[in-house]
C-alpha cells in the first residue's frame, strides 16, 4: 500500500475507534475531533477536496461537542471546569 493510503485507512480507523468510545469520556470525542481533522489532511492530499471539507467541519462540531460534554461532565462531578 501506498504511505497516502496507509495515512487514510489510520485516521478513518481512529475516526472509528473514538466514536466508538465517546461515551466514556468527552476526552475520545477531542481524539474524534482530531481524528476527523487528520481524515480532512488525508483527503486534501488525496485530491479529494470536498471530502476534506466535509471531515474538517465535521471536526469543528466534535469540538464543540467536547467543551459542552466536558463541562457537562464536571458539572455533574461538582467541580467547574478550568478554563
Amino acid at each position: 500500500m501506498e504511505p497516502l493510503t496507509v495515512f487514510g485507512v489510520a485516521s478513518v480507523g481512529a475516526m472509528l475507534l473514538f466514536y466508538a468510545l465517546e461515551a466514556r469520556s468527552p476526552w475520545a470525542i477531542l481524539a474524534f475531533a482530531f481524528a476527523c481533522w487528520s481524515s480532512a489532511v488525508y483527503g486534501w492530499l488525496a485530491g479529494v477536496w470536498p471530502f476534506a471539507v466535509i471531515e474538517g467541519i465535521w471536526g469543528v462540531v466534535a469540538l464543540r461537542r467536547f467543551a459542552r460534554r466536558r463541562s457537562d461532565f464536571s458539572a455533574a462531578a461538582g467541580r467547574s471546569p478550568s478554563r
